[in-house]
């Protein structure tokens, strides 16, 4: 007899609490997005970047600040929803019939729960691809030499060079190109050389290209060598490839795989893809954890320093689970600790905390 009464009390919370989020989730994209738009309409005259193509460049990057902002959202709508419930009575009288907090929290991630697997979607689908779009649109109107193409690989001109790369990541002040070729032409459009390297690394301003293969063509002949690094002089600009490159954090899980893959094959760095991909995949977890641990907040809002104080103390507990989180990640890499084991750690003490204070605030 008790649980259509359950249904109904999670059915009351979910659509306080969604209601919440998803006015709290617009409001929190839309700031975002105004404040690109402006940033954007400093960047109007530089080629043929229009007016029209910054507005349409932010558009496209909406999906992805969606995923973005979705854990912030979820937080602050959370604790915003059962502190409506708090001030209209209704929470008060949930926990008189005998309702935990624990119980309704539950009912808080249940709501969530949907939404956040359609979020997750979300980021793996239209955040990646509208991401690209938007970079290649923006290379497109800034410069004719550097463009992006199908699939994200990235193609340069430089004089009567062409350089191609299948894909690129930034590390502080370096530039790392993967799967790189460069064309070399004469004045009539004649192919003089292509060399073919497994990378090219951007460093204090001199380029390298790592396990290359150089072939030069004569009307004759072709001769071929091969070098485990050479110099490569070049008057690229690195910041322009650097905006052509899509950062780990927007890829989906396929090309993190695929990167991971690639680079664990020749021997390099993947520590940047290998943490971008763990923490895609322990987005949704997170997200649920932190809202369960949080909620508990708005409990007794009238009591204890009115809905201010528990949603001030709630973002709180965001900005220092995200700054435990990097901290352990970070730990983990320059330990050697994988980083699905480093990315468990936090939601794991979280819990603990959690559950200790619902065992003493039953």
């Amino acid at each position: 007899m008790r649980w259509p009464m359950f249904k109904q009390v999670d059915r009351l919370v979910a659509m306080a609490v969604l209601t919440a989020v998803g006015m709290t989730w617009v409001t929190l994209v839309a700031l975002d997005a105004f404040r690109i738009f402006i940033i954007e309409i400093n960047e109007v005259g530089q080629g043929q970047y229009s007016l029209t193509k910054a507005a349409a460049y932010v558009l496209l990057t909406v999906p992805r600040r969606f995923y973005e902002m979705f854990g912030y959202s979820a937080l602050i709508g959370g604790l915003l929803g059962l502190g409506g419930l708090a001030n209209s009575g209704e929470l008060t009288a949930l926990r008189a019939a005998g309702l935990s907090k624990l119980r309704i929290c539950a009912s808080v991630a249940l709501g969530l729960g949907v939404l956040t697997i359609a979020v997750a979607l979300l980021g793996e689908t239209l955040g990646p691809f509208g991401e690209r779009k938007a970079q290649a649109l923006s290379l497109a109107a800034k410069s004719k030499d550097v463009a992006l193409a199908k699939g994200g690989a990235l193609w340069a001109r430089d004089g009567e060079t062409v350089i191609s790369a299948k894909r690129g990541h930034t590390r502080g002040g370096e530039i790392d190109l993967a799967g790189v070729r460069v064309f070399e032409f004469d004045g009539e459009g004649r192919l003089l050389s292509l060399s073919v390297a497994d990378g090219a690394l951007h460093t204090q301003g001199d380029w390298t290209l790592r396990n290359v293969r150089r072939t030069e063509f004569s009307p004759e002949s072709a001769m071929s060598t091969q070098h485990a690094e050479a110099r490569w002089k070049s008057g690229l600009d690195p910041h322009l490839l650097a905006a052509g490159i899509i950062q780990t954090q927007y890829m989906p899980l396929r090309d993190l795989s695929r990167n991971i893959d690639y680079l664990d094959r020749n021997r390099q760095d993947a520590s940047s893809f290998r943490n971008a991909y763990w923490a895609r995949i322990f987005y949704p977890f997170n997200v649920l954890v932190l809202v369960f641990c949080a909620v508990p907040f708005a409990f007794g809002a009238l009591r204890s320093g009115g809905l201010s104080k528990r949603l001030f103390l709630g973002i709180v507990l965001a900005l220092g689970f995200q700054l435990l989180q990097n901290a352990i990640v970070n730990f983990g890499v320059i330990n050697g600790i994988h980083s699905a084991l480093a990315n468990t750690f936090p939601p794991l003490i979280l819990i603990a905390a959690a559950f200790a204070y619902f065992r003493r605030n039953a």
